[in-house]
């Protein structure tokens, strides 16, 4: 059987006394795609920053290629292959395209790889080269997607986690970025993706875990729930 890439077991998480997150179970395999869905205030961006390492009030175990991280800090997590483009994308609006794809590659060794890492994105992504002396600010938000998913790519991680990429973006990029999602997948990046376009998720993803309350709900392929009445009925309006 095929090793898990992250494992997370018994995972609770706080804010302060208040429990937001309970006894959260989630396995992702190499070269999925994993989706995380549910309403507004389910838990899913906790539970994200929680995997990442910018919410430090939880406990139980997450383990990425069988290390336990849950105790590492963020930084320590980029050298280890897993990054994370956040919902408020994360890029700096005062710096050049370029400028926020280098600030994404800090853990890149030598000028080589860096300068690898930038023609891969670019050819990736051709608008991000055109606008590369851009600053980040002017670019529209389809754009601004862009860049965030580039600078998290620049180090080529194992594992990427999004958290929610298409909120705020028209119809005709929702659908552009998910099919840059694809190919980021079939470049050979797994990915976690929290997505509020339950459609457009369950499309894209292998498996996909439902998320209700801070507890995981249900779980399975993307088919399955396709099919299953209660995500119908709560998520996909039939």
């Amino acid at each position: 059987m095929t090793e898990f890439l992250l494992k997370i077991s018994h995972l609770h998480a706080f804010y302060g006394d208040l429990q937001v997150l309970w006894e959260i179970n989630v396995e992702v395999y190499p070269h999925e795609v994993v989706a995380i869905i549910g309403s507004n205030g389910a838990g899913k961006t906790t539970l994200l920053r929680s995997i990442a390492g910018l919410h430090r009030q939880r406990h139980g175990s997450i383990q990425f290629q069988k290390e336990e991280i849950i105790h590492l800090p963020p930084h320590r997590l980029i050298y280890l292959g897993l990054a994370e483009v956040p919902d408020e994308r994360g890029i700096f609006p005062d710096l050049s395209v370029e400028k926020n794809l280098l600030a994404g590659a800090f853990s890149l060794k030598s000028a080589k790889a860096v300068e690898s890492a930038l023609v891969w994105i670019y050819k990736m992504f051709p608008i991000l080269q055109e606008r590369k002396y851009f600053l980040a600010r002017s670019l529209s938000g389809g754009e601004q997607q862009m860049l965030a998913l580039g600078k998290g790519m620049m180090t080529k991680p194992k594992l990427l986690i999004l958290d929610e990429p298409s909120s705020g973006l028209a119809p005709v990029m929702v659908a552009r970025l998910m099919e840059y999602i694809k190919r980021i997948h079939e470049e050979g990046t797994t990915v976690l993706l929290v997505e509020q376009n339950i459609y457009h998720a369950l499309r894209i993803a292998h498996r996909v875990y439902v998320m209700e309350n801070g507890r995981m709900v249900l779980e399975g392929s993307s088919e399955e729930l396709f099919r299953n009445e209660r995500v119908k009925k709560a998520y996909l309006g039939r």
